[in-house]
């Protein structure tokens, strides 16, 4: 839990509320008092004076919406998965009367273990994007006009996680083609669901890789340090989100047939 600076106290009566983030009065975008821990729950987020909207109000705001969004995701996923059981346990009777299982377990590609691989590593450096977003010696530099640290290694970070993104894409097109090679896609309502789960998903994923491209272009041109830890901080969760709806799947796919 890293240390939160403050300026001593002084007679704020004979001062203006001060909007900028230049430091000239106005505190430093930590305060002890914000319980902040360092990675985004609390460090330089207090509230303005006269209510107006301050940049921990702006977080709580975006993850809120985020959060949601997601949990519309979430329902439609959990449907999803709900119909994948239901057909798998139905089937009809035969000339003679038996009853028959028509779901033909599919033999998913080994590379989807690769992608799941990438993906977890993407994870993680997209994790080093959004902690480094708020570690208090680089905000401080950057509050105090020394550069903007923060900027550059989530920059590098951002980078490199939207290239395994891209990656983990890649190897699914591998996978499809693979499947579709064999015909696999005419064997039997498993393969329909193979290829609706994982399309459904690369279909999100693809979302978030225009996060990324969305956070990297505010990093770049975005003046307001609030602003940058505001997109990636929403954009990060997001794709852990992807990342773990996805093992869900890939353990769905692999030992739930």
């Amino acid at each position: 839990m890293p240390t939160i600076l403050t300026p001593p106290e002084i007679d704020r009566r004979s001062r203006p509320p001060f909007e900028g983030d230049n430091g000239s009065g106005r505190r430093p975008p930590t305060d002890k008092r914000t319980g902040g821990n360092g990675d985004g729950d609390g460090d330089n987020w207090e509230r303005r004076p006269q209510g107006r909207r301050g940049p921990r109000e702006r977080l709580s705001r975006a993850r809120i919406g985020l959060f949601f969004a997601l949990a519309g995701d979430l329902m439609f996923f959990v449907a999803l998965v709900s119909v994948f059981f239901v057909t798998k346990a139905s089937g009809r009777f035969n000339e003679t009367g038996q009853w028959v299982h028509e779901w033909i377990p599919v033999a998913i590609p080994r590379i989807l273990a690769f992608n799941t691989v990438v993906l977890l590593i993407s994870s993680i450096t997209a994790e080093l994007a959004r902690r480094g977003m708020f570690r208090e010696q680089d905000v401080m530099e950057e509050w105090i006009g020394l550069g903007k640290p923060t900027t550059r290694r989530a920059t590098l970070w951002l980078s490199v996680t939207l290239a395994l993104g891209a990656a983990f894409l890649a190897g699914q097109w591998m996978a499809w083609k693979q499947l579709a090679t064999a015909r696999v896609y005419r064997m039997s309502q498993s393969s329909h669901f193979f290829y609706l789960i994982t399309v459904t998903h690369a279909i999100h994923l693809a979302l978030g890789i225009l996060a990324l491209i969305t956070a990297l272009a505010v990093l770049r041109w975005s003046r307001a340090l609030a602003t940058r830890q505001v997109f990636v901080d929403c954009t990060v969760w997001y794709w852990h989100s992807m990342g773990l709806l996805w093992i869900f799947l890939y353990l769905l796919l692999e030992f739930g047939q």
